[in-house]
């Protein structure tokens, strides 16, 4: 076994049974070339199978002597290990050297986050006497709505909005597909918006299903997306630093303090793993508080 068919084979492995996108595709090769240069220059002329965690520490340590944070040297450890999980899948080998290797702690950052009153003072700040203001307000109201990312609110297909059933189709990472519940009132403001403005458009050539358009008729860009919620705060006095992902947290935080069920969450935005929602789960403290009170019995 050499590097050069297993990293092929790693590859396919990724975008066929994964379905992973060419950019996650990209990372995960990345990390592997990053054990493979780390051999070359230490000298050592060892084929996967031969790799024990001793060669794996010795990357660690070059690669923090180089000068890396926690945070990259874990992505390359995830690759790594995800690589001889593979080749473990595949009976390349017999045991999988990276089983002991222990990341680094980097500690979770958790984004920032609006409050319900703050998200309606940014939706207020709209200036609903321009076409493009009965857009923007359709985009939020759905952004929260839905608990969307940028690149998934901008995708948006009307033939994907299933208005009677309170759904509607979007295609996330990897091309994956999952089905989103959308609140009336979203909907009323995209068929404000689809009705009154969307179809004085001239619309350009490929865009005729797409629901989020710009005044020459095109898809929006997530620069457009994000050039736009920028200004919106800055009109509402909201000193946050805020973006579309930020309407994303907003929306799980807010189901989780209200006692919607983490997997739920899970399941309507779109991760793989639940550890990936669990940074959506934290609670301000004031909540935790009112939640012992409540619930413990010696409260």
């Amino acid at each position: 076994m050499d590097w050069k068919s297993s990293i092929a084979g790693f590859k396919a492995y990724l975008q066929l049974e994964r379905s992973l996108s060419a950019n996650s595709v990209d990372a995960y090769l990345n990390d592997v070339n990053k054990l493979i240069s780390y051999l070359e220059i230490s000298s050592l002329n060892l084929s996967p199978e031969k790799i024990e965690l001793s060669h794996l520490q010795g990357l660690m340590q070059w690669i923090t002597e180089l000068g890396m944070n926690p945070t990259s040297q874990s992505r390359i450890i995830s690759g790594i290990k995800a690589f001889y999980r593979y080749l473990l899948l595949e009976d390349e080998i017999i045991s999988d050297p990276t089983e002991l290797l222990e990341a680094p702690r980097t500690g979770r950052k958790l984004p920032e986050f609006l409050t319900t009153d703050e998200i309606n003072d940014l939706i207020g700040a709209i200036d609903l006497s321009t076409p493009e203001g009965e857009r923007n307000r359709a985009m939020l109201e759905t952004l929260y709505s839905c608990g969307l990312r940028v690149s998934e609110l901008i995708g948006i297909h009307i033939s994907n909005i299933y208005e009677n059933d309170g759904f509607i189709k979007i295609i996330g990472k990897g091309d994956k597909e999952r089905l989103v519940p959308i609140a009336q009132s979203a909907l009323k403001y995209i068929n404000i918006y689809h009705r009154e403005i969307r179809s004085h458009l001239d619309i350009k050539k490929g865009h005729e299903d797409c629901l989020f358009l710009n005044r020459r008729g095109a898809q929006l860009s997530r620069v457009m997306i994000f050039t736009i919620i920028k200004n919106l705060a800055a009109a509402a006095g909201i000193k946050k630093n805020i973006s579309p992902h930020t309407f994303r947290h907003s929306f799980a935080t807010h189901l989780i303090e209200g006692g919607a069920d983490l997997r739920a969450v899970q399941e309507m935005l779109g991760h793989e793993s639940i550890t990936t929602t669990e940074i959506y789960t934290h609670l301000d403290r004031d909540y935790l508080r009112e939640a012992i009170i409540q619930f413990h019995p010696r409260s």
